[in-house]
């Protein structure tokens, strides 16, 4: 085994949580010790590193973790990492530490913060932890399975309900920006419609007449799947449909309970193998890296060339969608 670039690894989770973190911070700590590097857990982010909120990390330590939800190294947003003088103190944690190398987990924010960091002389690695699945540069972020079943899981009981009355309900399920967690959502529920932020809505075509075409088929329930980012959200989506159709409509926000609970095996998979491939980036001593997933393979890329990368809707997953809800066809953005 060629000898370490680094010595000692910080690791940190970043951003909003997601399942199969606590298994990237399990690989990350055992590929380290596998390869003689000291491993430091930083609590709280970006947070935790200008304030020295450390804490050693040992085999014993991570044991069990890949099971758990949510992340034991907590995670928070820092305003004051956003400044100078934050970034500053951020650096001189290292120093003091002797920490010559750093994982973050998390999105294109913990990314950009680690970008700050190698340009200041930290080895530094990210990999995609976020349900929202909108990395551009991976193909699959960690957390994404899980939360994916976890709102199918609700749409499922909600449907038993849902039989038994003439209704419409409109689930909303997350995704500010990103429509991917609702449109595979939409999917795997058998959904009537599904609306993201990406596409323009025309609400007859798109949601109204595929209601129409479904009771026409027989069904008496409509499941209307809505990411929180499309204008209006999950309330205006069900007014609009009551007053088209006069159904009963009610709305279930499903909110942060899609990024609870146990890691799918897929993200503790994905997030196994991401910990692994970022510390042995760091031991060759390579720097401002992300690691990704590209075609079910394991690859990196400069996170500056990372972070210029734009990631739209799976058009298959797309015309999928509208082929099996009746929804009119029309060209991907």
């Amino acid at each position: 085994m060629a000898e370490s670039k680094v010595k000692r690894i910080g690791v940190f989770t970043s951003g909003g949580d997601a399942p199969g973190m606590n298994a990237a911070v399990r690989a990350v700590v055992r590929t380290s010790l596998h390869m003689g590097i000291q491993c430091i857990g930083i609590r709280r982010g970006y947070h935790g590193l200008i304030n020295c909120d450390v804490t050693p990390l040992t085999f014993e330590s991570v044991s069990g973790l890949s099971r758990q939800g949510g992340t034991m190294l907590y995670s928070a947003r820092s305003k004051e990492f956003q400044t100078e003088a934050g970034q500053e103190r951020a650096l001189a944690t290292c120093k003091m530490l002797g920490i010559d190398g750093l994982v973050g987990i998390g999105g294109d924010g913990t990314f950009r913060g680690l970008q700050v960091l190698a340009k200041k002389g930290i080895s530094v690695v990210g990999i995609p932890g976020t349900i929202d699945n909108d990395i551009a540069c991976s193909s699959y972020t960690i957390g994404f399975d899980t939360a994916c079943n976890t709102a199918l899981d609700s749409i499922d009981r909600l449907r038993d309900t849902m039989q038994s009355h003439e209704r419409c309900s409109v689930v909303e399920v997350m995704g500010r920006h990103a429509g991917h967690l609702a449109l595979y959502v939409g999917v795997a529920s058998g959904a009537t419609a599904v609306l993201v932020p990406e596409e323009k809505i025309d609400y007859e075509h798109n949601l109204i007449e595929p209601i129409r075409e479904a009771r026409l088929a027989g069904r008496t329930h409509f499941m209307v799947i809505v990411a929180e980012g499309v204008e209006g959200g999950a309330y205006g989506v069900a007014q609009k449909v009551h007053e088209a159709t006069a159904l009963d409509t009610r709305v279930t926000i499903l909110g942060h309970v899609q990024r609870g609970g146990h890691p799918s095996a897929r993200d503790r998979v994905t997030a196994t193998y991401m910990g692994y491939e970022a510390v042995k980036l760091l031991a060759a001593g390579k720097t401002n890296r992300v690691v990704c997933v590209q075609e079910d393979k394991y690859v990196d890329f400069d996170i500056d060339e990372a972070l210029s990368m734009k990631k739209t809707l799976d058009p298959q997953t797309y015309s999928v969608m509208r082929a099996l809800t009746g929804m009119e066809q029309v060209g991907m953005k």
